[in-house]
């Protein structure tokens, strides 16, 4: 959606959660290497080393602490968004504080989902969307049911099979960063 986004014309912005890295992942995910080469598409991670609730040595409250950052973090940009004028082209260059077409809020439904963002607040900003911003929600495993009557779209995709659980595989490069 954001590459199809750019590609239009769009200024688009991605914020990540829960992307704080593993002792398996590069600092540089494939991502961002791709993201850096399209105008109008930019991104920032926000999350906590390790991933919450594995035994790998991380803090839970230190997930929650991150978690509740990149939250207000996307409080701040849909209100500038709203102060911005979304029916026109805006500079592709420009940060997402100028105002974005799209935001992408990267696994913030596993952080619902784990505690780490309360649905309701979810909720709350989805309310708060301005006209001419596209909002989307990506992550868990969960089926969200408590946005099914605030969402315009809601899409579902489940792992049959994944290498972590199947065979006890790390994150891959290239296939999960």
């Amino acid at each position: 959606m954001a590459f199809r986004a750019a590609g239009h014309g769009y200024r688009v912005h991605v914020l990540q959660f829960m992307k704080g890295g593993a002792d398996s992942v590069e600092a540089t995910r494939g991502e961002y290497n791709a993201i850096a080469q399209v105008p109008g598409l930019s991104y920032e991670n926000s999350g906590h080393y390790g991933w919450h609730g594995l035994l790998d040595g991380s803090s839970d409250d230190e997930h929650a602490a991150t978690a509740e950052a990149a939250f207000e973090r996307a409080r701040e940009l849909v209100d500038t968004a709203g102060e911005a004028d979304l029916s026109s082209p805006l500079a592709l260059d420009g940060d997402p504080e100028a105002g974005v077409h799209m935001l992408i809020l990267d696994e913030v439904l596993y952080a619902a989902n784990r505690g780490l963002v309360d649905p309701e607040d979810l909720r709350t900003l989805i309310d708060a969307r301005p006209d001419g911003l596209e909002l989307v929600l990506t992550g868990g495993h969960e089926r969200p049911t408590y946005l099914e009557g605030d969402v315009d779209l809601l899409s579902h995709v489940s792992a049959d099979r994944h290498p972590f659980e199947a065979d006890g595989q790390r994150a891959r490069k290239g296939t999960e960063y």
